[in-house]
């Protein structure tokens, strides 16, 4: 063994060995439990960041303990490469997406190579390859033939600034997910998935998955929003037709005063075409549609709306109501329209008195009397039920049942449930992703593409046009096509593409058979591994991503290909690797390596002006408070890198870069090593310690136990926790045990426990710096890989301590404390808390009337 620790020699020692033997290649084995470890996949848009290499280094812990556990560990890796990332990226950086993506997918493979990470590389996927795409391709023709995908014209969230609609889960605040800039409404043709057909499903499951942290099912739950309620038909006055409307507050029908349409809402167009408020309501739609409409900023805009020149009739009371369109209603809401009760909604409230509107109270409190003149605010409490015709007198909550029953009876309504999820539209005016398999013909409509014709290829060597347009509208050879049914030979192709969310929501069924060319994957393989045992990723993807996923496996379940209802049985979040901004006057953010020291202080080394620190934040490209990974694995090593991002913090919790930590976690390493280095001659050639422990004693029987016990310790943190920082912590402690310890010559004895000692230290730190461990194994003399030996078992008697604390009272009051051999006798026991200083203090003297021993525990002496 080496005198010195060198991660510059050994990792790519032992990546080299690793890939030259398959290490990691993994196939379906019944004879043994298999254990599907992935990771979320991610964007091939540049190099890896230190989250990427936080999250694969947590996962490939856990990857190769379960590996030396005995299961068939599935454990791959891959690139979720087609969509806006990877085309934002590119075409910032002046590069074309297929170009940029592959040339990143190399790099990061690299990288990812260079940490050590157990991947069966085997495995790898790329959602932009032809052979992966043709898939969903396949399964969005039997969605259509079903009618679970369909084209409809709708609003949609539109980015100007990406050129592509995006999905409600994709705007934040109002702007791009991807960009950060402004979203409108645009109506558009678009293609959508039924997702709401699972929202049920979706919403029964959330209670069955207790592997996912509570917080990732509340939001689930929240933004399938179930509402129970009714809903009630207006009668649009001078049409036969009328408006749903959804509301939880049925009780209140009879104070609905006017009817409010959201701006979307295709009768707004409809109904204001040829009245003298026709021009104002398309300059106040247009308006709107440039203003935040998620739900949480409506909520904080001032209540406006205009008449749209239309009435409406309230079903229970024949009366007619004018139609508004205002800001506050959403079409993602029951069905974009809204009963106004303004005596009993404070929205509704609000905008009655701005614009003059009737106020009629029909349900007051108990013992009060209210008038709509002198109200200062809506009454939303429970109450009596008035100015309700024949429901007057009843308690609030009980007429909401029997107008539903009227409701019903008479075929005004009906009760019912609504969901704020919305179908997925998942069309994108983008060119880098997968074509919709559909064609356009003018005699014939839709035509899917036959099967037989797929997949719908994707031109790689079309140019992104000015301002990131997709060119594939332009390109003649790519959308002129012959339609399949009758043959036209001027029918079009689709031009828009998929949304990247469809490719990442069946990635880890495919890696279960990533070359299999007969199918999506090979329905044995993927029975064998899924569903995933554990998903690791970021708490961002709590809605989009994996909502996403659980309604792609539901599909694939219908159509025979799964039989899960879930993809993923458990799912750990981790946290945020946070680090301190750092700020130039003149030059502003600045870059760790844009820095210089002096004296104790930092200045900028661009203009030599003090830098000012400032908070801890996510680490961000646009605040410069980034450390590049290659730099770490250039001055320390893969792991050491590893090492830090498990032990500065546990997995659910955000991880603050500390330069300090890394240099910490590289300086235990080289101590162990020297350690090691310092014992091998001694223990190299023998075996570790298989007798009686009982004839141990001293230090060397400290070691013994204390070696089962992290044994014991490291393996609970691992498998029910996932807390490495607690498992690192007691390898450490073994470690200094075994520090304080001196093997004499010729006694076997010391140096058979030492043996075990180091033995079960390598092991230990096999899944968290694998090269290193590896490196004492090979020393200790064993010529096969350490992931194929068994992960360390302890000795339970070993864990059974020789000494207890006991404590000493008197007269019920704690007075010392002191340790006792847990054989020793009552009478003992009793001895040594007589013989103790302090507690002679608090007897002074006085006659003992008795003593009271708890075994093991407590003595308390009563005087």
């Amino acid at each position: 063994m080496e005198p010195k620790y060198d991660p510059k020699k050994i990792e790519p020692k032992w990546q080299a060995y690793w890939g030259s033997i398959k290490l990691f290649k993994v196939k379906e084995d019944p004879a043994k439990q298999k254990y599907y470890l992935l990771e979320m996949f991610p964007y091939p848009s540049g190099n890896i960041h230190m989250g990427h290499v936080r999250n694969y280094s947590i996962g490939d812990v856990v990857a190769r303990y379960k590996r030396m556990r005995g299961f068939n560990v599935l454990h791959p890796m891959g690139w979720d490469a087609f969509g806006m990332p990877a085309e934002n990226a590119a075409i910032a950086n002046n590069s074309h997406p297929a170009k940029w993506t592959y040339q990143n997918i190399d790099a990061m493979r690299a990288q990812l190579k260079r940490l050590g990470f157990s991947y069966d590389w085997d495995r790898e996927i790329a959602t932009c390859k032809p052979d992966y795409y043709r898939w969903e391709q396949w399964l969005f023709l039997k969605m259509y033939e079903k009618g679970m995908a369909y084209r409809k014209e709708s609003f949609v969230n539109w980015c100007e600034a990406c050129q592509t609609v995006l999905a409600n889960e994709q705007v934040e605040a109002g702007l791009c997910w991807r960009c950060g800039q402004q979203v409108r409404q645009k109506k558009l043709w678009q293609w959508f998935f039924k997702i709401t057909d699972y929202a049920d499903d979706l919403l029964l499951y959330c209670d069955k998955l207790p592997g996912w942290p509570e917080k990732v099912i509340t939001m689930q739950k929240n933004w399938i929003g179930k509402s129970y309620g009714a809903e009630i038909r207006f009668p649009i006055e001078d049409r036969d037709d009328f408006i749903p409307v959804f509301t939880t507050r049925h009780d209140t029908v009879f104070g609905a005063t006017f009817m409010v349409l959201a701006p979307e809402h295709p009768l707004v167009a409809e109904l204001s075409k040829g009245t003298p408020q026709e021009k104002e309501v398309q300059a106040f739609v247009e308006r709107i549609s440039l203003q935040d409409r998620s739900a949480k900023s409506v909520e904080d805009y001032e209540k406006e709306g205009v008449f749209i020149g239309r009435y409406c009739k309230n079903p229970m009371t024949d009366k007619r109501i004018p139609i508004y369109t205002a800001n506050f209603a959403l079409m993602e809401y029951g069905t974009g329209a809204v009963m106004a009760v303004p005596a009993h909604d404070q929205r509704d409230f609000d905008f009655a008195k701005k614009y003059g509107l009737d106020i009629i109270v029909v349900v007051k409190p108990h013992d009060l009397d209210l008038e709509s003149d002198t109200m200062k605010e809506a009454y939303v409490s429970e109450g009596v039920m008035v100015n309700s015709g024949q429901f007057d007198g009843m308690d609030n909550i009980v007429a909401m049942e029997k107008i539903a029953e009227y409701l019903e009876i008479n075929d005004l309504g009906r009760n019912t449930a609504s969901f704020r999820i919305r179908d997925w539209g998942i069309s994108r005016q983008r060119y880098w992703g997968a074509p919709i398999p559909v064609i356009h013909c003018d005699s014939c409509g839709i035509v899917p593409v036959p099967e037989d014709d797929l997949p719908v290829i994707l031109p790689e060597e079309a140019d992104i046009l000015e301002g990131g347009k997709s060119p594939l509208p332009e390109l003649d050879d790519f959308v002129r096509t012959e339609c399949p049914k009758c043959g036209n030979a001027d029918a079009r192709r689709e031009t828009d593409t998929m949304d990247t969310f469809v490719e990442s929501s069946w990635y880890f069924d495919r890696y279960c058979s990533p070359i299999y060319d007969a199918g999506m994957f090979d329905k044995a393989a993927v029975d064998y591994w899924m569903p995933v045992d554990q998903y690791i990723g970021g708490v961002e993807h709590a809605i989009l991503h994996l909502l996403y996923s659980r309604y792609y496996t539901r599909v694939l379940k219908d159509q025979g290909l799964l039989k899960i209802e879930e993809p993923f049985t458990r799912l750990l979040t981790q946290g945020m690797v946070c680090k301190e901004t750092m700020n130039c006057e003149k030059h502003g953010f600045l870059l760790p390596e844009e820095i210089k020291s002096k004296n104790g202080n930092r200045f900028c080394r661009k203009c030599n002006k003090p830098v000012t620190f400032g908070r801890v934040e996510k680490m961000s490209k646009s605040k410069k408070n980034v450390v590049d990974p290659n730099i770490l694995l250039d001055k320390y090593g893969a792991d050491t890198t590893r090492f830090f991002c498990l032990f500065a913090a546990p997995p659910e919790r955000d991880l603050e870069w500390s330069e300090q930590g890394v240099e910490g976690g590289f300086r235990f390493l080289n101590r162990v090593w020297r350690l090691a280095a310092s014992v091998m001659d001694s223990i190299k050639n023998i075996q570790g310690f298989d007798d009686n422990p009982d004839r141990l004693n001293g230090k060397i029987r400290e070691l013994y136990k204390k070696t089962h016990q992290t044994i014991q310790k490291v393996t609970n943190d691992i498998e029910d926790r996932f807390h490495f920082n607690t498992a690192i912590s007691a390898i450490m402690e073994l470690f200094n045990t075994m520090s304080g310890i001196g093997i004499e010559k010729d006694n076997a004895e010391q140096a058979a426990v030492m043996r075990s000692a180091m033995e079960s230290l390598a092991l230990l730190l096999s899944p968290i710096v694998p090269h290193f461990a590896e490196e004492l194994w090979e020393a200790l003399g064993y010529e096969s890989s350490i992931l194929l030996a068994s992960w360390p078992t302890y000795r339970k008697d070993a864990l059974e301590k020789d000494e207890l604390l006991i404590v000493v009272q008197v007269n019920g009051k704690l007075r010392s404390r002191f340790n006792a051999n847990v054989n020793a006798s009552d009478d003992r026991i009793k001895e040594m808390a007589l013989a103790d200083e302090k507690v002679k203090k608090f007897i002074g003297g006085k006659p003992i009337k008795k003593i009271f021993v708890v075994k093991n525990k407590l003595v308390n002496i009563v005087v």
